[in-house]
């Protein structure tokens, strides 16, 4: 199950601002959702970056509050001409699930220019989320398209975490059918002890001090929850590290955590 959810969960790399750390680093939180209390803290987990691809998360859950989207299924939106297309199954109709799924860029522009930029901005200001920033690149207006792909928008590891845990515990102002649907159309596994983990990926190159893409170093983001019985745990991975050929950071830092968190979870 896990090998087979790699091949359909692609994660993109997107430019991002040069960080305040220059050196490879890894940050791993995991909280329990109930009361908040972090059962791991490991790493550099206080700086901002791009939230690349996890930022579907919130899309999806405005998308299905307010109405644009149905269910997992609708709406199917043809794939037009002009469209990002650097991924081959992008160049398709594409369904709710299937956007989560292949993390495609036109779909969430696609929610979010129908939301417009006031509605856009209430709900990531109700969200809480990061640095709440959708200016996105100066002088550019393409704030309501780009802001979370290498640009304004920015959320650290232990804001991962803080939001998701509002998510978990159906804190923020969202009708019961958003948080149905947004968990339904994530990427969702079995771990061998029984926990059933749900969370999204995302990659970012980061950007050297001139501003020109960094060939050489990538972000991770894997983030999420795992549930057994009525205990949740709510979690954020992001490792900074050397470009793999072939290997994207974001389904990097989903195995490494994958690997780790049985035994972290029996523990807990």
């Amino acid at each position: 199950m896990f090998a087979a959810s790699l091949a359909f969960q692609p994660a993109l790399a997107w430019r991002i601002a040069p960080a305040a750390s220059q050196v490879p680093f890894t940050c791993t939180v995991i909280a329990d959702a109930a009361s908040g209390r972090q059962l791991a803290r490991e790493g550099h987990c206080d700086e901002r970056v791009t939230p690349a691809s996890t930022f579907n998360i919130p899309v999806a859950l405005m998308g299905y509050d307010s109405g644009i989207l149905q269910h997992e299924h609708a709406p199917l939106m043809p794939f037009k001409t002009g469209y990002p297309a650097y991924v081959p199954s992008w160049r398709a109709d594409t369904d709710p699930s299937g956007w989560l799924h292949n993390s495609v860029l036109w779909y969430a522009q696609q929610v979010t220019a129908t939301l417009g930029a006031a509605r856009f901005q209430h709900y990531v200001q109700r969200f809480g989320y990061g640095n709440q920033d959708l200016s996105g690149d100066p002088g550019k207006d393409n704030g309501l398209s780009l802001a979370w792909v290498g640009s304004s928008l920015r959320i650290s590891p232990l804001e991962q975490v803080a939001f998701l845990r509002k998510v978990a515990n159906r804190e923020l102002p969202l009708s019961a059918h958003a948080y149905a649907m947004t968990a339904r159309i994530m990427p969702q596994q079995t771990l061998a002890n029984g926990w059933q983990v749900t969370g999204k990926t995302g990659t970012a190159s980061a950007l050297l001090p001139d501003g020109s893409e960094d060939g050489t170093r990538q972000y991770g983001w894997y983030v999420g929850w795992a549930t057994k019985g009525q205990r949740t745990v709510v979690f954020a991975r992001l490792a900074m590290d050397a470009k793999q050929e072939g290997a994207m950071g974001g389904p990097r830092s989903r195995e490494a955590l994958l690997r780790e968190l049985p035994a972290r979870l029996d523990a807990f």
